[in-house]
Parts: C-alpha cells; structure tokens; sequence
C-alpha cells in the first residue's frame, strides 16, 4: 500500500503567489504521510484574457515552480506530480507540460498535453488553448514508486483512446492533473474520470484546480483518487486542500484478471 495525494490548488496569476499556495498545501500532505504527491494543471499559474489562456511562462530550465518542486520532493524524500506548468515554446506559442519527478528531485518523464481545449458553449463562454498552446505529441508512461503512471492533462481526459493505449501498454495509475472549468466540471468531471478508470481496469489520480481564475472563469475542483473498480476514494469537494488515500496496485493487476477487457479489443469495420 502506498499513500497519495492531491493539492487542490486555486489558479494563482504569478509565480510567486503559485508558490505560496503550494508550500502552504504540500506540507500538509507530507505531514499526512504522503509518499506521491499530485498537483493540477498550471499549478505554477493560471490566468485568462478574452478566452485565452495567460499563465506565467518560462524557460523549463529557468521555472522557478519546477525548481521548486524539485527542491521538496528532495527535501521530503517523495516523489511528485507536477500536474503542468507553462514552458516557452516556438514563436509565441507555449507547452503545458506535466513532469514526474523521483524523490531525489530528478525528473524522469515529461508529458506535452496533446489534445486543446477549443470549445465554445455560449457566446459569452468560449476558450481557445490552440491559439497560445503548442500540442504535444508522443503518450508518455513513466516508471515511479507506486508502479507505471499514464500521463495526461486536463481535456485529454474526453479522448478514451489514450487511456486505452496507456493501459493496454502497462500503465496502472491513469493521471489527469487538470483546471478543469466549473461548467462542464459539474456535469462530466465524476463520470469520465469513473469511466477511465472502470474500462481501463486502473487507479486514477486528478487533482484539479479549485476557484476563480484571475481574468475570467472558473476551476471546479473535486480532486480525485479513484480506484479500478471505480469506486472514488477521496475527492477534494469545492474548497483548496489535501486529499489522501493508499494505493494497492495489486488491485488493479486483480481486476484486470476478472475483468480481462483490455485484451478483447477487435477489429470492425463501419458500414
């Protein structure tokens, strides 16, 4: 068994302000007995300008939220998700990019979001991420602690496709660190997040932003730990906070064996 957790964070419009909102929160679940520690997308800062994104950005080696976590992930002897954070890209693009890093402060995977966030559910209510956002293009499974992590963020969550390939290619622990928007959130945000986990036979981790986001919108919150049956273990309601529970991966190789759907996939065609 091994102990998680996520830091529901609020969107924060700096780098400074991002790092005090998770000092604050990662010793919480440290003191709680933490061994793995998930944060939300653009944990090192989030805004909006007339439906674009506008977090701080910076180079990877220069991030000073990154350094940061590096430093207390060895400092607290714990691995950590960096849900994602703004790195330069090409032109004025940027990547929201997710790291996994060891509890010696080493990153040992990187993940570019692959699938923006372009949708427009009002004529008031529109969000473009392609128009700043470089996509990613490579799925990515990293090898940590508590067994095979399959990486994700945010709106990847709506393509199962990936979480399929995931799983069917060893990952056990589906993530999805998100800022996930309140409107859509209250509606879908439980039900995908159950369904990857129940059709993929996996534990899923998604700590999610919670509150306001500077500039216009709204994070929903509802952090999740969920296991493979999906049944959800903890789930971080509507305020910033620490969720925790443990993990035992054996559970997933488990249901995998009675629930063997993962190798019953078949080709068709569509007439």
């Amino acid at each position: 068994m091994v102990k998680v957790a996520c830091l529901q964070l609020a969107p924060r419009a700096s780098f400074k302000e991002a790092e005090e909102e998770i000092e604050v929160h990662f010793q919480s679940a440290v003191d709680q007995g933490a061994e793995f520690i998930f944060l939300p997308e653009y944990c090192g800062g989030l805004t909006s300008r007339n439906g674009l994104l506008s977090p701080p950005v910076a180079r990877e080696e220069n991030h000073p939220v990154l350094h940061q976590l590096q430093a207390k992930a060895k400092n607290d002897n714990v691995w950590v998700l960096c849900g994602s954070i703004a790195i330069e890209g090409t032109n004025e693009f940027f990547r929201n990019r997710s790291f996994v890093i060891n509890n010696h402060g080493e990153i040992v995977a990187r993940y570019d979001k692959i699938h923006l966030f372009d949708i427009k559910l009002s004529e008031t209510l529109e969000y473009r991420e392609s128009a700043v956002v470089e996509p990613g293009g490579q799925a990515v499974i990293a090898q940590t602690c508590i067994g095979a992590l399959g990486l994700s963020v945010c709106y990847d969550l709506r393509f199962p496709k990936l979480y399929r390939d995931l799983a069917q290619n060893g990952a056990s622990i589906l993530t999805v660190p998100a800022a996930f928007i309140k409107t859509t959130g209250q509606a879908h945000w439980h039900v995908l997040n159950r369904a990857r986990a129940i059709e993929n036979g996996a534990f899923v981790v998604s700590p999610c932003a919670v509150g306001d986001i500077p500039g216009g919108g709204a994070s929903y919150g509802h952090s999740l730990i969920i296991d493979p049956w999906g049944q959800v273990l903890a789930d971080g309601g509507d305020s910033p906070g620490v969720i925790v529970a443990e993990i035992d991966i054996d559970k997933a190789r488990e249901m995998r064996q009675k629930i063997p759907s993962l190798s019953h996939d078949r080709e068709y065609e569509i007439s």
